[in-house]
């Protein structure tokens, strides 16, 4: 599929306004030199919707994605999508668990995660699903769908270093070490460890692991949340009677809803009253909980306010967001430029 940028805004006329503010608020603030800055900036580069799916007649209610291997993964309403991650071509469709006889129907599905040669699928009818990243046949499921049991519905799951967290109902996350999961093993695991997101019901939750933390978009918390996991390791048994709880600094209003941690950045969207950000933090400031965004946009140079974006991923400098609002996944490309303050 051959990528269209859709940016109709007048690039040139956008960068001397810039280059104007930024004259403008340093003329009685430096001597010498002029210093350059580099200025972070999104663009569209595409979209993914319904059209590209089959007969293009369907529904897309897109949630959790993910990226691995040059694949972008969608949970769909009751399927996982599978699209080129490089030239956005529909590859297949997902509908079932499938492991030798045993067919089970994948619905309700919130979210994705690829790790070690699985995908691990997270169904808010209260499973796991863990299916071969390659093959795509069934591996094993946590959970047999009844919400009193294994788990109270599923809302997000992320898989790292060994350990897998899933995130609950209300306020539970509950984490799993990977080797509990094979082909043989029961559908009504032990978590090693339990954690408290401090508030939540029923929301979509967004999650990653980086420099040796589980950090939560808190949504509910109105905050990060981090959770380190020598801790986790280390306190796994009492954590099951008296769940951990976040290291957490509040924000006033924002609501961070998805988060994605790459190897320089952490690629996030937040809620703040009638508006949805696209916020892209230097992943070292962030993992130290310093919050000053490179780029702070509701809306692409102007146009194409962002929906409700439930899920992140980053693939070189393009950006997905999956804006469940308006039905489609973002391709955001992130762009830089070099700027030389004049005085």
């Amino acid at each position: 599929m051959e990528l269209t940028p859709k940016t109709t805004m007048n690039k040139i006329a956008f960068f001397i306004l810039l280059l104007c503010v930024f004259t403008n608020c340093s003329k009685d603030s430096f001597e010498g030199t002029s210093p350059n800055h580099s200025y972070y900036y999104p663009t569209d580069e595409a979209s993914i919707t319904v059209s590209q799916i089959g007969d293009g007649k369907g529904t897309f209610n897109p949630k959790g994605i993910a990226v691995a291997n040059d694949k972008l993964y969608v949970c769909n309403g009751d399927v996982l999508e599978i699209f080129n991650a490089q030239t956005l071509a529909h590859i297949k469709t997902i509908a079932n668990y499938t492991k030798g006889s045993t067919t089970i129907p994948l619905t309700q599905l919130s979210s994705v995660c690829v790790d070690n040669g699985r995908i691990y699928i997270g169904s808010v009818e209260s499973r796991l699903f863990v299916i071969d990243e390659v093959t795509n046949v069934g591996i094993s499921t946590v959970g047999n769908g009844q919400w009193w049991k294994t788990f109270v519905h599923v809302f997000g799951v992320v898989v790292k270093d060994g350990l897998v967290f899933v995130k609950e109902k209300e306020t539970s996350i509950k984490v799993f070490e990977t080797s509990q999961i094979t082909d043989k093993s029961d559908w009504n695991l032990t978590p090693m460890a339990k954690l408290n997101t401090l508030k939540g019901y029923d929301e979509v939750y967004s999650m990653d692991v980086a420099d040796g933390n589980l950090v939560v978009a808190g949504r509910n918390a109105k905050g990060y949340l981090y959770y380190n996991i020598a801790g986790i390791r280390a306190n796994g048994a009492a954590s099951l009677t008296v769940p951990i709880q976040a290291t957490v600094i509040p924000f006033g209003e924002a609501k961070p809803l998805a988060l994605a941690i790459s190897a320089d950045w952490a690629i996030t969207s937040e809620n703040v009253k009638d508006l949805n950000y696209l916020r892209i933090y230097p992943r070292r400031e962030f993992m130290d909980k310093i919050y000053n965004p490179r780029v702070n946009a509701s809306d692409v140079m102007g146009q194409n306010n962002f929906g409700t974006i439930v899920s992140t991923a980053q693939l070189n400098d393009r950006l997905f967001l999956s804006d469940n609002t308006n039905q489609k996944i973002r391709v955001i490309k992130l762009n830089q430029s070099a700027i030389t303050e004049q005085r």
